[in-house]
């Protein structure tokens, strides 16, 4: 088939326009081969005029549709939070500090006799009682000069004997007129003389036996060894600079802290109640902590620092507490009665107040605003709109808005979109 074919023919056309039946011949009825005419008309215009009409219609109908008809998105699901009670309790109000610890006796072990150190009787770092052995000198010189202290005892108390002898003999001859009077006297002199040196003899041994002892160092102390100074083998001196070894007594142990002399009302207070504690954190201890009464107010201030020194013992039987330790240690100094108590992390600062998050029966929350009255690091007493008993919002409070539901995750791991929310 051609081109040709499909161009209507110029005779057709005149002869349909003459007849007027072109406008009422129906496209299916035309005869095969023959075309639409060339030019467009009339109804065919209102045709696509109508489409174009319909068309615009649709396209606004769906703008409008997309544009005000579009659900709105789904409010975020409540914020997973941890919730803890608050609580009535007595709170101590506690003056936290740092304190060093002290040793009630330290003591650094000299010799007290020359000569070489033979042996040492403990392990550095080991706990030893008084009378322990700890260090032995060679005692051979010593037992040497004991003996030969001995000996002269010996010797000047024969010597000694013989001339109380001759005393008693001039003295009852010179009763018989048979010898003169400066003979008696000088018999006399002479057994007073040798008492007078059997004296020193007894007492340049007992010299002898105790320099014989000092070979021996006993702990004069119960404690904690340190490091051995001066190794075995060496020459000691009794007038040496370095000590053989220090003993630091551990059980029981003082802690020292200083406090401004502003407080020093408060703890005279507490002191005469009977009421004045050291407390200090301690993990695996009982509670978790150890506690002592403070025995020692200092009687001056420090000039230069106002403060003034206070000292606790504690019985330290599990040896926690190391001598020049710095440890943290909280000083009672007053008591609330009664009051409400939140965790610490359930406090949140704002500019003008301290809130709280508090959650409704219904899970909702409320922020209430309140005085913190003491904060012990775990614990914080307020006052203010928090009741015994609320639920208060310990962790999550990121996510939270006042008015709103939150989800509580009081079981398990915290959620893991909250994690960057959480307090640590």
């Amino acid at each position: 088939m051609t081109v040709s074919e499909f161009r209507p023919s110029t005779k057709q056309d005149a002869r349909l326009r003459e007849t007027g039946h072109n406008q009422n011949v129906p496209h299916a009825t035309r005869p095969p081969g023959d075309a639409a005419p060339h030019g467009a008309s009339p109804e065919r215009r209102r045709r696509i005029v109508i489409g174009l009409a319909l068309l615009a219609i649709a396209g606004l109908g769906w703008f409008g549709a997309e544009r005000f008809f579009t659900p709105a998105e789904k409010p975020p699901p409540p914020a997973p939070v941890r919730t803890a009670r608050a609580e009535k309790q007595d709170v101590r109000v506690m003056l936290n500090t740092i304190a060093t610890v002290v040793s009630p006796a330290t003591v650094q072990v000299t010799a007290q006799v020359q000569g070489k150190l033979l042996k040492a009787y403990f392990q550095e770092g080991q706990i030893v009682h008084k009378g322990d052995p700890l260090f032995l000198i060679d005692p051979v010189p010593f037992q040497n000069a004991l003996a030969q202290a001995k000996a002269q005892l010996a010797r000047d108390t024969a010597t000694a004997e013989a001339a109380a002898n001759d005393q008693r003999r001039y003295t009852a001859l010179y009763a018989q007129n048979a010898i003169s009077q400066q003979q008696r006297d000088q018999a006399v002199a002479t057994a007073k003389a040798d008492a007078a040196v059997v004296e020193a003899d007894e007492a340049a041994v007992a010299i002898a036996a105790e320099n014989l002892s000092y070979t021996r160092i006993l702990s004069p102390i119960d404690g904690k060894t340190g490091p051995i100074l001066i190794q075995p083998g060496n020459l000691i001196t009794v007038a040496a600079a370095t000590p053989l070894v220090t003993i630091a007594q551990v059980r029981p142990i003082k802690l020292s802290v200083f406090v401004p002399q502003n407080r020093l009302t408060q703890i005279q207070n507490q002191m005469r109640a009977g009421k004045l504690e050291a407390v200090v954190p301690m993990p695996g201890a009982e509670k978790g902590r150890e506690q002592a009464k403070v025995d020692f107010i200092s009687n001056s201030v420090a000039s230069n620092t106002g403060t003034i020194e206070l000292r606790a013992t504690f019985p330290n039987q599990d040896r926690r507490l190391v001598p020049g330790q710095s440890v943290t240690v909280g000083i009672t100094l007053d008591q609330i009665a009664g009051a409400t108590v939140v965790p610490r992390d359930a406090v949140n600062v704002g500019p003008d107040s301290s809130y709280v998050y508090v959650v409704d029966a219904d899970d909702i929350v409320s922020s209430k605003t309140v005085k913190v009255l003491n904060d012990d690091g775990t614990l914080d007493a307020v006052e203010g709109e928090v009741k015994p008993g609320d639920r208060v919002i310990v962790e999550g409070q990121l996510r939270v808005v006042p008015g709103a539901k939150v989800a509580i995750r009081n079981q398990g791991p915290a959620p893991a979109a909250q994690s960057a929310d959480l307090p640590s």
